[in-house]
């Protein structure tokens, strides 16, 4: 696809101290993890050598995303996601002055324990992939080398993610189930206006003909 190949050809120009971190981030159902993977795959063809990593694994234990209750949108927004752990365990390892050893997961989401797999080293030069929600928040967004926001409307993010199977909701936007997940993203927008900060929009509705709505670099 032309449009990943112009992204992987950006991020490739890029310094990395010591690696490039790079956030792709977007509502539930956006197509973040399939974006990411192809992103990564075309750098790869390129000769870079990438860690592809998702804030799926870096969740909070469910008492602490539950605190709020199970329906709540400030919950899912505020406590779904460990950001400390991320940034402790991974972002900043692999930040200026980093050790470069680095771990890819804090938490097994289904059995709700922690993970404690041993740390990898990465090779300076090497360009980090991370996809997620909330990946603009303020505490992380410094962070970021360079990051893109995949850009959905929930009439096509929500059934597009219910069609992932059994247990992924309903297809309905407005449907109960789903309030706590778009309430989330809501807050997330009004508070941290995802979009000026991110390095590149992309409009992902149409997953055959993405396009880019803004460039940050200009391009």
């Amino acid at each position: 696809m032309k449009l990943l190949g112009g992204l992987a050809a950006r991020l490739d120009t890029q310094p990395a101290h010591p690696v490039l971190r790079v956030a792709v981030d977007g509502v539930d159902g956006a197509g973040k993890s399939t974006f990411a993977d192809e992103l990564a795959a075309s750098l790869r063809e390129l000769g870079r050598e990438v860690i592809r990593v998702s804030a799926d694994d870096f969740h909070h234990p469910r008492a602490m995303r539950y605190r709020l209750g199970r329906d709540s949108p400030a919950g899912f927004y505020r406590d779904s996601y460990d950001h400390a752990g991320l940034r402790r365990t991974l972002l900043d390892p692999l930040g200026p002055g980093g050790s470069l050893r680095y771990r890819t997961a804090i938490l097994d989401v289904i059995s709700d324990q922690p993970l404690f797999e041993p740390e990898q080293i990465a090779r300076p030069g090497s360009l980090l992939i991370v996809d997620g929600l909330f990946l603009h928040r303020p505490e992380l967004r410094g962070l970021w080398d360079d990051s893109i926001f995949l850009r959905v409307d929930f009439a096509v993010s929500v059934p597009r993610g219910a069609a992932r199977g059994p247990g992924f909701g309903s297809p309905d936007p407005e449907a109960e189930s789903n309030r706590r997940y778009i309430g989330g993203n809501r807050l997330y927008f009004r508070e941290t206006q995802p979009e000026k900060w991110a390095g590149v929009v992309v409009d992902n509705n149409d997953l055959k003909a993405p396009f880019i709505v803004c460039d940050a670099a200009g391009s």
